[in-house]
């Protein structure tokens, strides 16, 4: 017999977090779980996730297919660090939570390889990015206008990968 529903927080405060909702029965109850009693069933928090889970909404939409689940944590990723930051803590944030993963529907993604004193910062595409065609226009258009636009110590954004090692592009070189 089903004990209810637990929520909890997956790779909380990283930019891979998400919000875990399941059925579950008596046993699977570790004991130390937030109990909320809603209209014919009760939702259990799980304990190590409720700082995450603060001030989320859970949302059901009817729809012609039956409906739509909506769960928004909104601290569920962290925070983003704070103007008084390093650099590289700053860079390397919005790296993780903005630029990868856009950059992941064609399953690529870039990683910090340095700053210079000047503020150039150099990364490197793996993924299908690696060795990918349009990774200068990614680069220029997407990456370096966003890195310029949120980071104003960031003076230029530079590619060091060696694009001809790249395995398996999202659009090859031409």
């Amino acid at each position: 017999d089903a004990a209810g529903i637990r929520l909890s927080a997956v790779n909380p405060g990283t930019p891979r977090a998400d919000a875990r909702l399941e059925f579950c029965d008596h046993g699977d109850l570790l004991g130390d779980e937030w109990a909320i009693d809603c209209q014919g069933f009760t939702l259990y928090v799980d304990a190590p996730s409720a700082p995450w889970l603060e001030g989320a909404d859970i949302d059901f939409t009817s729809n012609a297919t039956g409906g739509q689940l909506t769960i928004r944590a909104p601290r569920i990723k962290g925070e983003a660090p704070s103007d008084g930051a390093g650099l590289v803590e700053r860079v390397r944030w919005l790296i993780e939570s903005e630029i990868n993963p856009q950059l992941a529907s064609h399953k690529g993604r870039v990683e910090l390889d340095s700053i210079d004193a000047d503020g150039v910062v150099y990364l490197r595409f793996g993924g299908g990015c690696h060795g990918c065609g349009m990774a200068d226009v990614t680069l220029k258009q997407g990456i370096e206008k966003t890195m310029m636009g949120r980071i104003p110590e960031v003076t230029a954004v530079r590619d060091a990968t060696d694009h001809s090692t790249g395995s398996a592009p999202y659009i090859a070189r031409g």
